[in-house]
């Protein structure tokens, strides 16, 4: 997993030359480096530092002590700066070593059952198993779903939104929502509530169930026979062409960072509601209509259909049904929390294979390193053959942690430059655009700008019924779409299963599961 540094609402922008005004662009996205040799981190390179030092140490006292202490030292500083597919070779190590002992010992594996008689039978697998869905009010006489965690205390609720097309408005518009969006994510920094906010785009072909059964309900019984036969050819001719997208902006709520002490459960559910009603209202300028907040019939739903690809028709018609209950709220019974998980699950180093489908998971490894348009990731986000989902995460950090991240990024920097230079070695063009861009973004953050933790998950799934030719091809196909998003993607291997849980709307953040969220 890379994550990336950007700066906010301030944007590098193309300078107009001639009367026709260029496209607006958009850049200065880093990765954050610690101070270190080879770019290691500060851990690494202490290691490096005492294998070379104790053996000198050693030969103080004889050559005999000098050359036993080196040998292992020097393995030990070879695989710490050692690297594989641009990462360190001990983390690879580490990371294989835990997935085989995983694997021993059973826990990459799901085995549920549709009768079992245990306190911890319906949870969902993996890191999901500590998260639980409350259905509360909005204050507004309606219901909305929101995913616990339980072990963290913290609360995700989810907007659904319908996006709006760069390619049909004009670029002024565009550029408008961009730094809208901006604001947006700028105002989370000073809400010290949000914890971090996920924006998904779910994309699948359309199983075609809903709309045979909006077709066939409209159907006159007297109508003539070659129209109703010319209406159901339509029908059946049109999933294949039609495409079901999903957007969904996922905001995570920690209630123990709020002003005043917020005692029990049903005080920070009232007080996420408070708060969503201003967030929800200020995305409509960002190019999105929201269309409400997410209900827990349709959380459920949606991580069904997630494990199990198959049943997208029927959980769809479920949702369609209970629409008209309970007030446009969506209660329905049959899609709970617990039954939403899968009934089978198997976790390999490559793929993660669940209930009906099988899918491949993505981190991205570095940001666009060129200057992008608005639309740069519209082929990553635009329908496919096989269903995908894209999330991006935006950790907006507060002002006095934003100075002190930058600043200890642009101390990096000049460390990494002069010990180049003590070393007599000229600096690369990348050293040099990296030190400019950590320069520029302090440099914005003291002006008032501020900064967000960005990292991007891609998840790809084909039915279980395809051979290994489509899972290649769904592979490939996600792949070349980074590729035309100037995005670079790296598997998740040994991690499959987080990765895929990340995608879903249940407030999940991989550097906070690990453990490694900046403080």
């Amino acid at each position: 997993m890379s994550t990336t540094t950007a700066t906010r609402p301030h944007t590098t922008t193309s300078v107009s030359v001639s009367s026709a005004q260029p496209p607006r662009t958009y850049g200065g996205w880093r990765r954050t480096h610690g101070i270190g040799l080879f770019g290691l981190g500060a851990v690494a390179t202490a290691v490096v530092l005492a294998c070379v030092v104790l053996p000198l140490l050693a030969l103080s006292t004889s050559v005999r002590a000098g050359l036993v202490v080196a040998l292992p030292c020097a393995l030990v500083a070879a695989l710490t700066v050692a690297r594989f597919d641009g990462a360190p070779l001990t983390d690879v190590v580490l990371r294989r070593g835990q997935f085989a002992w995983a694997r021993m010992r059973g826990y990459t594996s799901l085995r549920s059952g549709v009768v079992v008689e245990h306190p911890s039978a319906w949870q969902l697998p993996g890191a999901l198993a500590t998260t639980r869905l409350l259905s509360v009010a909005d204050g507004r006489g309606g219901q909305f779903g929101l995913v616990h965690d339980e072990r963290t205390g913290m609360l995700t609720a989810t907007l659904r939104c319908a996006s709006s097309s760069t390619w049909l408005v004009d670029s002024d518009a565009a550029d408008g929502w961009v730094a809208s969006w901006h604001s947006w994510l700028a105002s989370r920094g000073f809400d010290p509530l949000v914890a971090w906010v996920a924006v998904t785009v779910d994309t699948a072909p359309e199983p075609g169930s809903t709309l045979a059964r909006n077709v066939a309900s409209r159907l006159h019984p007297d109508a003539p026979a070659d129209v109703l036969a010319l209406v159901r050819e339509l029908v059946l001719r049109s999933p294949a062409a039609a495409a079901d997208v999903d957007t969904r902006v996922s905001i995570t709520f920690d209630p123990s960072r709020a002003g005043e002490r917020l005692p029990d459960l049903a005080d920070r559910t009232a007080e996420v509601a408070r708060a969503l009603t201003g967030m929800e209202a200020a995305l409509g300028e960002c190019g999105v209509t929201v269309l409400g907040r997410a209900s827990a019939g349709e959380l459920a739903g949606t991580v069904r259909t997630a494990f199990d690809p198959a049943s997208r028709g029927d959980v769809n018609a479920l949702l369609d049904d209970a629409l008209p209950s309970s007030s446009g709220v969506g209660t329905c019974p049959l899609l709970a929390w617990g039954e939403a998980g899968p009934v089978a699950a198997e976790d390999s180093w490559g793929t993660y294979r669940h209930d009906s489908g099988t899918s491949v998971s993505w981190a991205w490894h570095e940001a666009p390193r060129q200057q992008v348009t608005a639309n740069v990731l519209t082929r990553l986000l635009s329908p496919g053959r096989f269903p995908r989902r894209v999330t991006l995460l935006f950790r907006p950090l507060p002002a006095g942690a934003a100075a002190r991240v930058l600043e200890s990024q642009v101390n990096a920097a000049a460390f990494r430059d002069a010990y180049r230079r003590s070393q007599g070695r000229d600096a690369t063009a990348r050293d040099v655009a990296d030190r400019e861009r950590a320069v520029a973004a302090a440099r914005e953050e003291a002006l008032g700008a501020g900064v967000v933790l960005v990292s991007l998950y891609v998840t790809t799934t084909v039915l279980d019924s395809d051979d290994k030719t489509t899972l290649a091809a769904a592979i490939a196909d996600t792949e070349a779409r980074a590729d035309q998003s100037k995005v670079r993607l790296r598997r998740l291997w040994g991690s499959q299963a987080l990765g895929f849980a990340t995608t879903l709307p249940a407030g999940l953040h991989p550097a906070h599961v690990a453990g490694r969220v900046l403080a």
